[in-house]
């Protein structure tokens, strides 16, 4: 359960902090002053001060005897108008008024503070404010200053001095002052609309109203507890947001916060319909939700990040921490039942579990012992998909030769049995079978459920569209597939751009999975065909009333006939072709040993499939439907095209010459018809040579045009080959250009002061000396401007020709920019326009590095363009110059593996925290930093860097691997490996 804000307080003595930040007078038991705690903060520059003591806003503000500030005046008297507004409005408008009011307040509270307050986390932006409108300075705005100092010091005890406190922690009184006005009136303006909707509602008996009230009453009671005790845990510094202006101690979990989680925003809104339930009035409880679902957006967007970001600590992804020592192959001992529960024994315990992480030390050891248990039993009996040594073939080799597995990690563990599980719709790959299959139960499940009532002919118009989609999807959909697997090995290459597999598998996952699926969406899609077809004939069918009259008999014989057929045929087939012909195993398993048998029914047919659909056809006689004759012929057509598209071309091009042209059925027809063309020919006579001349003709003509239209068709196919995959990549660019062409080129106006020949930008070289740089080399760049040049003015990089003018920058730099003075910048925003003191030269000169984020992550060509005042106006530019990603010389492991470590650790930002030790200069004999780490692995701070991996390997060697593909190997070696061995199995 993780606390709310509210929660923070000054911490018990002997806190955490490096400096004492709860201490106490050592000796001093009987007075009132050695028993007070004195209590320091810590502003982000380091400075500790004594914290003064605060008081409760009700107090101050209501307490006659507390003076009262200008802005305590203004709270007050806002409070008072709402009062009178409420006496004096009719109920109609008072109903209006106040809901509007109370909108207002709630948006100034969850919209307005929430903004200002994540800036302030992130950025100090609250404080930087202060100090750029000089409101505290004495010697900017002496005036402004002491009238903040007057009511600031007239709220405060005596031992509040406001020119000893930091700048910080006066901002954060000013600060909750204007809260106290907000919160204050959001609470009033609820109240007043409340009441100006009460009413008592009717056709309830009494003990029902009794009950109302009573319930009512024990939710605002209940309401107030929680407030109270809340604060009385946080106290002042919790209750308005302290820690995002100055440290005061760490996060507490104790008393109303052990009662539910984030009580504050959760139980401590009781009170709203608790209220509601009084005032007997709809539009109260549909107000009271909207206004907790407001506080839980503020809970969301700020309150749990700020959390995150001030006490949380930032976990690497792919961190590889073991829980196993090395365990000998020869050491085994009985297994033991394994905890389905996985070890949470790396993990650092967040800061808010507070006691509870204690527990974690027992579930570790216990957990180890059991997977050094398991992992043991298992070395035994057969080697680990995680990378254990086997040792059952190197125990009957040698019994006394010890082999030491790789220690266990929980990383390793999760990548093994969790591999991209579709969670409610999270993951879904369409070309996984199981997930194909969750699409479409859901999707008829939601058609059956939502179809509204159809007429006879619609229910037949919804039958026919859905047979033939699965008719379509069974020829062309599964055909596109298998013609892209035959081409390019496009499953394969899916399943191992976004699946991990097992180190050393050569590949052989990847094709197992690929196959295993296509065999499991092969079969559903045929199954569909079929059942959808067969509803189809159903729909269209009815039974006859008298079969001898007409056709009637007849139809349903020939039908039946075409349907024992097509089932003789499929079964032929079947028992020719195998599982592995059934499936289509040949685009996929190239080294299975298979071989072209025209045995069965394939002495007679080279495609028998055709005669297979016979029972469409038989279906459509059957039900004398013309709409299901003419799906019978398009399932026809596309079968054909299915063969001749897909199955031939791939079979020409794996058995070669070895394919017969002519099955024995086609050869015996064949001979018959040269028989009877001899035969005829003897019994012309004289008019002989004519018919066989016009017969030469007639087959020469029909020859004739199916070869020029062959050729016509494959001229076109490739001339259009060419200009498809330029249209496609200039589709690519033009995509990539219209991202950025998203801007608005502001230009500024007061450039006639300023001369243009003063700037300069210069580009500092890579090591090399060349203005080439490797795929996430910082870049430095050099800059020169007049002294009084814009502090705003920032520096862009842009690929070469994005830009058509010189003068003014039309797209964008796609987040590839840095402010010329970086500390004045709050993100894209300018905090600052003051110029500090500076020597009076004419010239200013500085630096700025791209590093990171602001690197261009695809290579190419760039210039780098300085601009003025935050618009886009160009005073200078340099370049061009080159990214360029390093490229093996060798296609093996070494060559693979030498230019990842030059890859990888810049992609990493080079943190040695996170690159390989093997690509760390060390002193030679010096111990590794963690005992047990493999050289070769690396780790992540965020999935950003995975990504520029994947982008990088994309580029350096054609492979595509999905982030998480990276993430779970996330070691040179083994990426060198799968890179390798994606370029065997994808090669031709």
């Amino acid at each position: 359960m993780q606390p709310s804000m509210r929660q923070r307080r000054r911490a018990s003595h002997g806190a955490q902090e490096a400096a004492p930040l709860a201490t106490s007078d050592d000796e001093g038991t009987k007075t009132r002053e050695s028993r007070e705690e004195v209590v320091w903060g810590k502003i982000p520059s380091g400075e500790v001060f004594r914290v003064p003591t605060t008081h409760d806003v009700l107090t101050a503000l209501f307490h006659p005897a507390y003076p009262k500030s200008h802005l305590d005046l203004l709270n007050l008297g806002l409070l008072g108008l709402q009062l009178v507004l409420f006496c004096i409005l009719p109920r109609h408008a008072s109903k209006i008024f106040f809901f509007v009011y109370f909108a207002f307040w709630r948006a100034a509270y969850d919209v307005g503070l929430g903004w200002v307050l994540t800036k302030q986390s992130k950025k100090k932006w609250i404080v930087k404010e202060v100090q750029r409108l000089g409101w505290l300075d004495e010697k900017r705005k002496p005036i402004v200053r002491n009238w903040i100092r007057k009511q600031l010091a007239g709220k405060m005890g005596k031992d509040y001095s406001f020119d000893e406190l930091p700048l910080e922690y006066n901002t954060w009184l000013l600060f909750r002052q204007a809260v106290d006005i907000i919160l204050l009136n959001d609470f009033l303006a609820y109240c007043m609309f409340a009441f100006s909707c009460f009413r008592v509602p009717e056709g309830l008996p009494t003990s029902v109203h009794i009950m109302r009230w009573i319930g009512g009453l024990a939710l605002i009671a209940f309401n107030l507890w929680v407030k109270t005790e809340a604060h009385n845990v946080v106290k002042d510094y919790g209750w308005y947001w302290g820690d995002v202006f100055f440290q005061r101690g760490a996060l507490v979990f104790d008393g109303v916060f052990e009662l539910a989680p984030h009580p504050m925003y959760s139980v401590g809104y009781a009170g709203y319909y608790g209220l509601s339930m009084i005032i007997g009035s709809y539009p109260v409880l549909f107000v009271s939700l909207a206004a907790h679902a407001a506080q839980f957006g503020f809970l969301i967007f700020f309150e749990n990040p700020h959390i995150e970001r001030t006490y949380g600590q930032r976990k690497l992804l792919a961190q590889r921490s073991p829980f196993l020592r090395a365990v000998s192959a020869e050491t085994e001992t009985p297994e033991r039942s394994l905890s389905r529960k996985p070890s949470t024994g790396i993990s650092t315990p967040a800061v808010t579990e507070g006691e509870s992480a204690t527990e974690t030390d027992e579930l570790m050891t216990e957990t180890e012992t059991e997977f050094e248990t398991r992992c043991t039993s298992f070395q035994a009996k057969r080697r680990c998909a995680l990378g254990l040594a086997g040792a059952g073939a190197s125990q009957a080799a040698n019994s006394s030769r010890r082999v030491k597995a790789p220690a266990l990690s929980q990383h390793d563990l999760l990548n093994t049995y969790f591999r991209k599980d579709v969670i409610f719709l999270k993951n879904i790959d369409l070309l996984r079978a199981s997930d194909l299959k969750l699409v479409l139960i859901a999707a008829y499940s939601l058609v059956a459920a939502f179809l509204p009532p159809l007429s006879p002919s619609g229910v037949l118009a919804l039958h026919f569209a859905h047979a033939l989609t699965w008719c379509l999807f069974h020829s062309f959909g599964l055909g596109l597939l298998l013609r892209a697997q035959s081409e390019r090995k496009f499953l394969v290459r899916h399943y191992l751009k976004h699946y991990h597999y097992p180190r050393n598998d050569n590949g052989a996952g990847a094709v197992y999975e690929a196959f295993a699926n296509w065999k499991s969406i092969y079969n559903l899609s045929m199954c569909m065909t079929y059942v959808s077809f067969i509803g189809l004939a159903w729909k269209t069918y009815s039974i006859p009333h008298n079969w001898t009259v007409g056709n009637v008999l007849l139809r349903h014989t020939l039908g039946v006939i075409l349907i024992v057929i097509h089932i003789w045929a499929t079964i032929e087939s079947y028992d020719v072709l195998g599982l592995f012909g059934w499936f289509f195993g040949d685009f996929f398993m190239e080294d299975f040993p298979s071989q072209l048998e025209y045995t069965g029914i394939y002495r007679y047919l080279n495609n028998p499939e055709v005669m297979s659909g016979a029972a469409f056809f038989g279906l459509a006689l059957i039900s004398g439907s013309k709409l299901v004759f003419a799906l019978a012929v398009i399932r026809h057509l596309s079968q054909l095209w299915f063969l001749s598209k897909v199955e031939h071309p791939h079979m020409r091009k794996l058995y070669g010459d070895s394919m017969r042209n002519d099955a024995g059925f086609v050869k015996v027809i064949k001979k018959v018809a040269r028989k009877n063309a001899r035969l005829l020919e003897s019994r012309a006579g004289r008019h002989a040579p004519d018919i066989k001349r016009v017969a030469k003709e007639v087959k020469g003509t029909f020859e004739k045009v199916y070869e020029e239209t062959a050729e016509v068709v494959e001229e076109f196919l490739a001339k259009s080959r060419p200009r498809i995959s330029e249209v496609m990549e200039d589709t690519r660019v033009l995509l990539q250009q219209s991202r950025e062409k998203l801007v608005i080129s502001r230009v500024a106006n007061d450039l006639s002061s300023y001369d243009t020949a003063k700037y300069k930008i210069t580009i500092v070289p890579s090591a090399d000396g060349s203005l080439r740089f490797r795929l996430g080399e910082p870049i430095k760049v050099k800059w020169r401007a007049p002294m009084h040049h814009s502090r705003r003015d920032w520096v862009g990089i842009y690929r070469v020709g994005a830009n058509q003018s010189d003068l003014v920058t039309r797209t964008s730099s796609l987040g590839m920019w840095v402010p010329v003075h970086d500390e004045e910048w709050d993100g894209d925003i300018p905090l600052s326009q003051n110029r500090p003191d500076r020597p009076e030269n004419e010239s200013e000169d500085g630096e700025v590095v791209f590093r990171s984020g602001t690197l261009p992550w695809q290579t190419g060509r760039y210039e780098i363009r300085y601009h003025h005042d935050g618009k886009y106006n160009v005073m200078s530019l340099d370049g061009p110059f080159e990214v360029y990603v390093d490229k093996p010389t060798s296609l093996d492991f070494a060559g693979i593996r030498a230019c990842l470590m030059h890859i990888v650790p810049l992609c990493l930002d080079s943190d040695p925290s996170l690159i390989p030790l093997s690509c760390q200069e060390r002193d030679e004999g010096a111990p590794a930093p963690e005992d047990g780490r493999d050289p070769d692995d690396f780790r992540f701070w965020s999935e950003r860097q995975a990504k520029r991996i994947s982008k990088a390997v994309k580029q350096a060697f054609g492979v595509e691997l999905t982030p998480e593909v990276i993430v779970a190997d996330a070691n040179l070696s083994a990426l060198a490996n799968r890179i390798l061995v994606s370029k065997e199995l994808l090669s031709d």
